[in-house]
């Protein structure tokens, strides 16, 4: 093993290398995005808490991709050609520059969509030139030194260089923000589609299963650092309050908002994605694009808390009961997507995945009508808390044994 990072070639890694995990430098990486993704959290809750939610999901939409495919585009990339020398770490450092340049873009860009007349992306496309410079410069090198998937690293060039050059048109343009987010929408979809063509039509690229598996679950655990900010926000201002102070219902927030955190991080890691991944390759894209929705839920939550906060404290706008919707529905997003996931990455259906996803609504839905029926916000919190612990006790008691079989067929297939 060498202790040096001087130039070494960037022919790819070997896909069945054994004990692939994350490299500190991707540790690193990843910490770009908890400014990213707390950025997008802190002003959906802004734009929420002042009733005006329109504006909240169209800007964390738009804000989430933006961020997330980032994220995506880096790892995967990193999973099949990380050389770990100078070259690699430096483009990394711009990389990471860029994330932080779009997530200085993120106000900017929901103020717009606030006032109606343009979209300001401005900020946000100028990190991701910065990003994309140092991506390309990335597969440029990769293309020179693996001949045998040139031709893949070339259908990547393209399709990110072409993509880039609308994101810089759009700021020029100076189109309606609805007009904007069509053309936005188009060219996501042409993004989304270039890893499809490049390693459909020309091979694959050799990333590892396990690797991009624990990647991607790192990611979730990041975002969830969001719920347990939302939480912390919450708790004080429960203690802040003159008339509640530290009382029963701040332990009842804690406790509750912990316990929401947890049991999404359980839900998660209950399944071994690797070892499907690692024997079924193509079901990576549908695994892979899906996530978004997990991530972007995981933020919503954590907005969605904020959202909590400030009613407690009383400089929200909404009531108690849309504070609680704005936390119940991106957990049922964030559970809907999971099971969603999970069954197109065995490629099976198993019935009591559908008593253990209604046991969650259930519990949601229950959350929903007792605040408004006029229980506190900590009761509702435990309550939304309970969505997942029912999955987690179903998965414990009996799932565990009809998960197992279906990842041997799975294996088998």
């Amino acid at each position: 093993m060498s202790l040096s990072h001087h130039l070494g070639r960037m022919s790819g890694r070997n896909p069945g290398e054994a004990h692939r995990t994350a490299t500190p430098l991707e540790l690193l990486f990843d910490l770009t995005f908890v400014v990213a993704f707390s950025q997008i959290s802190g002003q959906m809750a802004h734009y929420l808490e002042l009733g005006h939610v329109s504006t909240a999901l169209i800007g964390f939409g738009f804000s989430t991709f933006a961020v997330a495919w980032a994220w995506i585009n880096y790892s995967w990339l990193a999973s099949a050609y990380d050389t770990d020398d100078i070259y690699f770490r430096v483009a990394t450092l711009i990389v990471m520059v860029g994330v932080l340049i779009v997530a200085l873009g993120v106000p900017d860009v929901f103020h717009s969509i606030e006032e109606g007349a343009f979209l300001d992306n401005t900020v946000m496309v100028a990190g991701y030139v910065v990003m994309r410079v140092a991506t390309i410069a990335l597969w440029v090198r990769a293309a020179v030194h693996d001949e045998a998937r040139r031709k893949t690293c070339v259908a990547y060039i393209v399709n990110i260089s072409i993509a880039q050059l609308g994101w810089i048109a759009l700021i020029f343009l100076n189109m309606p923000v609805g007009i904007t987010l069509v053309f936005t929408t188009l060219i996501s979809l042409f993004e989304l589609a270039g890893p499809i063509f490049a390693e459909k039509r020309f091979g694959p690229t050799p990333w590892h299963a396990h690797h991009i598996a624990e990647r991607y679950g790192l990611l979730v655990i990041i975002t969830l650092g969001e719920v347990i900010l939302g939480t912390i926000m919450a708790i004080s201002a429960v203690v802040q309050d003159e008339t509640l102070g530290w009382s029963f219902e701040a332990g009842l927030i804690a406790f509750s908002g912990t316990a929401l955190a947890f049991g999404m991080w359980w839900n998660y890691f209950a399944i071994p994605f690797g070892a499907v991944l690692e024997r079924h390759r193509w079901r990576a894209f549908p695994w892979g694009y899906l996530h978004l929705f997990v991530f972007g839920s995981l933020v919503a939550v954590g907005a969605g808390l904020h959202v909590a906060a400030n009613v407690i404290a009383h400089h929200a706008h909404v009531d108690t009961t849309f504070a609680v919707l704005s936390i119940a529905i991106p957990v049922l997003v964030y559970e809907t997507f999971l099971f969603g996931i999970y069954a197109l990455t065995v490629m099976q259906f198993d019935p009591f995945h559908i008593w253990l996803y209604l046991g969650s609504v259930a519990m949601l839905a229950a959350a929903v009508v007792a605040v408004a029926l006029g229980a506190s916000l900590g009761v509702a919190l435990l309550l939304v808390a309970c969505a997942p612990a029912v999955v987690v006790v179903g998965y414990e008691t009996v799932g565990w044994r009809h998960g197992a079989e279906m990842l041997e067929r799975a294996r088998q297939t």
